[in-house]
């Protein structure tokens, strides 16, 4: 049975229930809610996203609930509803001091806190557990308005390398951290991060949604992937400048004009104007549809990610290499703390230079026994297993 169950549970965070793009905040959220009610709060409006998003029909939606034409409490599943928050923060990040922000801060904190609390009177929730997904500003002061049993921080990407959240969340992330009862981190870099501020933090992992990525389909080989020309070896995912090193790829073709190197993904200005596109051996697809992705990585002897090391990356938790285990491919990898869980199943290149010789090493040691072992390795990375880490780290600490 679950560590923790039939409990109450609020969420907060960066991302709307309804935008499109799949998130861990939402994987998180449905697994709570197998064995916990859950309500999954929309982060509010501010007067910036109404100005911006006239037409926009979940804007408009968020409006209608302010008047109330539309019910704000919305059932998504069983044990589940997503929340509009009536009310409307001011936008303040354009403040030049921290001080001042905070000021400000505090007054859209305690509107959101009133619209929340009106939520969870009338779903009845009792003691609940506040999960706060990242969110730094708004949910600062969260924890003393609304006085949870638990407050949860959850950190799953290293927002402080982004100028939005630079400006004022170097001072107010580690005082957010610290008066957190517990602190989760989906990276062993960000658990580290987390660390520094409050000793009631911990590794939970990472889950994936690996159904998609079943190595026992048999996909047709896409037709314009390069057959009979040479190794392929392929790349999965957005193709941008700020988390891929473009001069890794140069150097592979290259240096190894027999291999041929298949980047599948939407382009950025920087990969649209570089020289791959000038290379016989390099073949870009463009942007795909989810569900024909498995082919793509079926398709590849070797998959890479060749992730440039910044501010952006280092904490990451690259989904990617866990899709391409769960096909039971050999892998090289730029080599990242995070990166670590993996060493025993990825060729983790601690230099540019050390790419090619470790894709010939994948490429020489081809077996079915190994492709086992990723898939397995892989097939650990579940929602369940990480949602069972962030319980345990919520009953380990008993609130401070």
């Amino acid at each position: 049975m679950p560590l923790i169950q039939n409990r109450d549970i609020v969420i907060i965070g960066l991302q709307q229930w309804y935008t499109a793009i799949g998130s861990n905040c939402k994987n998180i959220a449905q697994e709570f809610a197998r064995h916990n009610r859950v309500l999954y709060i929309n982060a509010p409006l501010d007067r910036r996203t109404i100005l911006n998003g006239k037409g926009d029909p979940h804007v408009q939606y968020h409006l209608d609930t302010k008047d109330k034409k539309v019910p704000s409490i919305v059932p998504i599943g069983d044990n589940l509803w997503n929340f509009y928050p009536s009310v409307v923060l001011e936008s303040i990040n354009w403040l030049p001091f921290t001080p001042l922000f905070s000021w400000f801060n505090r007054r859209n904190n305690r509107k959101f806190a009133d619209s929340i609390r009106e939520a969870v009177t009338a779903m009845n929730f009792k003691d609940i557990i506040l999960f706060n997904d990242n969110d730094i500003f708004r949910g600062y002061y969260l924890k003393e308005l609304l006085q949870p049993e638990k407050y949860v921080y959850y950190s799953r990407d290293y927002l402080l390398g982004v100028p939005y959240w630079q400006k004022h969340g170097l001072q107010l992330e580690p005082r957010h951290i610290a008066k957190a009862d517990v602190a989760v981190a989906n990276s062993l870099y960000l658990a580290e991060m987390l660390q520094k501020y409050n000793p009631s933090s911990y590794y939970v992992g990472q889950g994936c949604d690996l159904q998609l990525f079943d190595a026992d389909i048999k996909h047709p080989v896409p037709t314009d992937i390069p057959v009979g020309k040479g190794p392929v070896i392929g790349y999965v995912g957005a193709l941008k400048s700020l988390r891929l090193d473009i001069s890794i790829l140069l150097k592979i073709a290259r240096e190894r004009p027999g291999w041929q190197v298949v980047l599948v993904g939407p382009e950025d200005e920087d990969f649209l104007q570089s020289d791959l596109h000038q290379l016989p051996n390099v073949h870009f697809t463009g942007k795909k549809d989810i569900s024909v992705l498995p082919a793509y990585v079926q398709s590849f002897d070797v998959c890479i990610n060749p992730q440039v090391l910044n501010t952006v990356t280092v904490g990451n938790y690259p989904l990617k290499i866990d899709e391409y285990l769960a096909m039971g491919k050999p892998v090289v990898a730029t080599a990242t703390k995070t990166m670590e869980l993996f060493k025993d199943y990825v060729y983790l290149a601690a230099t540019p230079d050390h790419y090619i010789p470790l894709i010939e090493k994948a490429l020489s040691e081809r077996s079915g026994s190994l492709a086992a072992e990723r898939i397995q390795f892989a097939g650990t990375h579940t929602w369940e297993n990480s949602v069972t880490a962030i319980y345990q780290a919520i009953l380990n600490t008993s609130g401070h």
